[in-house]
């Protein structure tokens, strides 16, 4: 029984079934003869690999693949566009679109077949890597005494602050280029650095002597350093490198002060970079609300107070002004995820 499982789409009956000839052996096959045919069918199952023809009527192909990357559900499923079109216009637009290969009709059949399990051992090889990733994320999460529900409560902060963002068209000009949730995923990674420190100084209860607070400083470049060495194993432009390439600036930056006193590069305003700024806010927030070895927990009016105390020094005043706009769902958010 194949395990895989591919999906034809062609308004040719006859390429639909050279198709279905050439693969039947080795995957599970499924055929279509429109766009969107091939959407409604993909509300029943997710398929490894779909061959989507460029040209027909209603929905073309490139009009279906919009919508498969617009989805979180059907974006990370490879498609290999297929035409009868010699069109260099067409093979370029398909890769800047993210196909992953373009071919020609009529199928070779054995090309074809070598092709698909090329590209299929490629998404094998980055299924494995986002496990490695979402591993890591665990070991970052059970490290320190607080860190798993803080980091989801983290993210889950950030995911208001950026809603805002958005709906207000504020920052639009970089906020416009994120998606959405590889930016909510690398968040899980901001404090990846702190795998680097000793658990004498990370879960040391009392205040840290200065060397040892010099040490947890260092956790934010250690945190860019492991996310550099990773990243530089991945292919460009692919699900994982983006998701780090976010993780780089809220690691290296989430403790940098608006008025240029944070660490670890002493930046200022605009020049830390928004990741930092606006993690820096859920972060601090995090940090005050919760009991730690080294501190007492504040209530939410006080930690917000704080915060509203440090437009402008710490805190990016516009972010600042978000926050207190949505402070009460930061409240919600603590209460319901528990550490």
């Amino acid at each position: 029984m194949p395990e895989k499982s591919i999906v034809i789409v062609d308004d040719s009956l006859v390429n639909l079934q050279v198709g279905l000839n050439a693969l039947k052996d080795d995957y599970f096959v499924s055929t279509v003869s429109s766009g969107e045919a091939l959407i409604k069918l993909l509300d029943s199952f997710i398929p490894d690999l779909i061959l989507l023809d460029i040209d027909m009527p209603g929905m073309n192909g490139f009009q279906a693949f919009e919508f498969l990357k617009a989805n979180p559900k059907t974006e990370t499923i490879p498609v290999i566009f297929f035409t009868s079109n010699n069109s260099f216009e067409y093979e370029e637009r398909s890769f800047a679109m993210g196909a992953v290969d373009y071919m020609y009709k009529p199928f070779y059949p054995p090309f074809l077949r070598k092709r698909i399990a090329l590209h299929l051992q490629e998404k094998a090889l980055a299924d494995l890597q986002m496990r490695l990733l979402k591993t890591v994320i665990e070991l970052v999460q059970r490290r320190d005494e607080v860190s798993g529900g803080h980091v989801e409560r983290t993210r889950k902060y950030v995911e208001v602050l950026l809603d805002v963002l958005v709906k207000n068209n504020i920052y639009a000009e970089v906020v416009a280029l994120w998606k959405k949730d590889l930016v909510l995923h690398s968040t899980m990674l901001y404090d990846l650095g702190k795998l680097s420190i000793n658990d004498a100084i990370l879960q040391k209860p009392g205040r840290l002597e200065e060397d040892e607070f010099a040490v947890i400083k260092n956790h934010t470049l250690m945190g860019v350093k492991i996310i550099d060495e990773i990243r530089s194993e991945l292919k460009e432009n692919t699900k994982e490198a983006n998701i780090l390439d976010y993780a780089k600036e809220f690691a290296g930056y989430h403790h940098e002060k608006w008025d240029g006193t944070g660490y670890p590069r002493g930046l200022k305003g605009y020049n830390i970079p928004l990741p930092g700024r606006i993690m820096a806010i859920a972060d601090v927030y995090d940090a005050l609300i919760s009991k730690r070895t080294y501190n007492k927990s504040y209530s939410h009016e006080e930690a917000s107070k704080i915060i509203s105390q440090g437009k402008g020094t710490h805190f990016d005043p516009i972010l600042v002004d978000v926050f207190l706009s949505v402070s009460d769902e930061f409240r919600s958010i603590a209460l319901q995820v528990k550490s």
